[in-house]
């Protein structure tokens, strides 16, 4: 134990004498360090802000639309999800509430108007039940309504970065503006979400489902996706799977066949997001670590050199009665002190760097740095230490006494 803390003084002692030096060799370990964190943390606070963004769906909420393979895109086939399966969804599957159709009727944007502004935004047509699917919650004005959609009301709702857009009063209720050509009026304002994965959740218009199968024109080809929620969250599973089989039995899908459709939970589409972030995470921290390997080379270089300068020191200390474990053991501890110490700097640059992205970025999440990449950080830092201090300190304890006495 003596001799353990007796090497890591010494360490010290020789880190401090040649305080500039131990900098510049611990300057890769620190960029290393540093790149890693950055790129974790931008990532992980990413994928917690997907994570809230989804649970704020509700854990019993469902979502169906249809999926087209990409040899079936290459073919010029568009598989897609009709009001008659909607509607087969509504009469043949219990224990099932809020089951909302929306679909596109302008495609995937529209432009709208008020007075000399104009923005291009999300525009769906949507039920009554899409509010509770979708937990949807108005700030200003109220919802669709099921008169709206029975009346065929030419009224909508609007995110909030849409009134932004447009310069809109504060409470814009009641107000005139025109979508894709057509006038409406403007019932309710939503509450701000921000932004998930650059896409603004505050960016959209919403219009009863009956006005956009006029504006449509075809009903019979409409591509639409249905969100429902499932009443008890313990039948979610068998409602998933009922929905699936149904779907099947009405596209006269064959056993082995895929499904031309595709039902998701909220936890199953985080999960997807999740997965992905994950594996950009470990690719992009693979690469940035190659410079971890590079500051190991440059600790083992510098160590080398340290330990031709302190020749006649080892020399001293084996005639003293220095064992050879006492040598190895002295030059690991500082290289790996060195390693660490590097490491440390670095986690805190790393923590630094991501959290200004992140805050330079407009609506970015906040930067996220998990236990593990603190851990690994460290960790790695010290390994990197050992592996590439054990050379030079073996280098150290097998120098012959005489021979290092007599070194010039």
């Amino acid at each position: 134990m003596f001799s353990m803390i007796e090497s890591f003084r010494s360490a010290l002692q020789s880190i401090r004498a040649h305080s500039f030096r131990s900098f510049l060799t611990s300057l890769g370990i620190i960029i290393g360090v540093a790149s890693v964190i950055a790129v974790v943390s931008i990532l992980q606070g990413l994928s917690a802000s997907i994570s809230d963004n989804f649970k704020g769906l509700g854990a019993n909420s469902l979502s169906v639309r249809a999926e087209t393979s990409f040899a079936e895109a290459m073919q010029g086939k568009e598989n897609i999800l009709s009001l008659t399966d909607y509607e087969t969804i509504v009469a043949h599957v219990d224990d099932v509430s809020d089951v909302s159709p929306y679909f596109m009727p302008f495609s995937m944007s529209a432009a709208v108007r008020y007075g000399s502004q104009s923005t291009v935004t999300r525009v769906m047509a949507v039920t009554e039940a899409y509010q509770q699917a979708q937990q949807v919650e108005p700030q200003q004005g109220r919802f669709l309504r099921k008169s709206d959609d029975q009346s065929r009301r030419r009224v909508c709702f609007i995110g909030a970065e849409v009134r932004k857009k447009l310069k809109l009063v504060d409470n814009p209720v009641g107000t005139f503006i025109e979508i894709g050509g057509e006038w409406f009026k403007i019932i309710g304002v939503g509450e701000e979400k921000g932004e998930m994965m650059g896409m603004n959740k505050d960016d959209y218009v919403l219009m009863p489902f009956s006005v956009g199968t006029a504006i449509a024109g075809n009903s019979a080809k409409l591509n639409i996706g249905i969100s429902l929620t499932v009443n008890d969250i313990e039948q979610l599973e068998a409602v998933q799977a009922r929905l699936t089989n149904l779907l099947r039995t009405a596209h006269h899908l064959k056993p082995g066949q895929p499904n031309d459709f595709k039902v998701q939970t909220a936890k199953e589409m985080s999960d997807m997001f999740e997965g992905m972030i994950s594996t950009l995470t470990l690719v992009v921290g693979g690469i940035v670590s190659i410079s971890l390997l590079v500051g190991g080379i440059g600790i083992m270089n510098i160590m080398l050199v340290s330990v031709t300068e302190r020749t006649r020191e080892i020399g001293i200390c084996k005639a003293l009665g220095a064992q050879r474990h006492h040598i190895l053991l002295q030059f690991l501890i500082e290289a790996t002190t060195l390693s660490l110490l590097g490491g440390l700097v670095g986690l805190g640059v790393g923590y630094a760097i991501g959290f200004g992205v992140s805050k330079i970025i407009p609506e970015f999440p906040s930067a996220v740095v998990p236990w593990w990449a603190i851990l690994m950080a460290l960790g790695f830092s010290s390994l990197v230490g050992i592996v590439f201090g054990i050379m030079p300190a073996a280098k150290a304890a097998n120098l012959n006494p005489i021979d290092a006495l007599r070194y010039e």
